[in-house]
C-alpha cells in the first residue's frame, strides 16, 4: 500500500495525461483491448455523460470531481455486488 500511496502522491496531471491507461491495464485485463469492437461505446458514453452532467448540475461539482465521484460509486457498486 505504501508504494501505491507514493506513486499517487508523485503523479501530477501532466504525467497522467501522457499515459494510455487502457494499454497500461490491458496486460492484466485483456478485455480492455477487445471491447471496443464488441460494445456499443457511444450508447454507454452518452449514458455516462448524462450521469456526469447530473452530478455537475445537482451538486455543483466540476468535471473532474464529477468523474471521481461517479467512478467511486461504480467501484463500490461493483465491489458490493460481485
Amino acid at each position: 500500500m505504501e508504494k501505491i500511496d507514493t506513486i499517487i502522491k508523485n503523479t501530477d496531471d501532466r504525467n497522467v495525461n501522457n499515459i494510455d491507461w487502457t494499454n497500461a491495464w490491458s496486460g492484466k485485463y485483456p478485455i480492455l483491448t477487445k471491447y471496443q469492437t464488441e460494445v456499443n461505446i457511444s450508447y454507454y458514453a452518452n449514458e455516462l455523460k448524462k450521469l456526469l452532467d447530473s452530478l455537475e448540475i445537482e451538486y455543483g461539482y466540476n468535471k473532474l470531481d464529477s468523474m471521481l465521484v461517479l467512478k467511486d460509486i461504480l467501484y463500490h457498486e461493483w465491489k458490493d455486488n460481485r
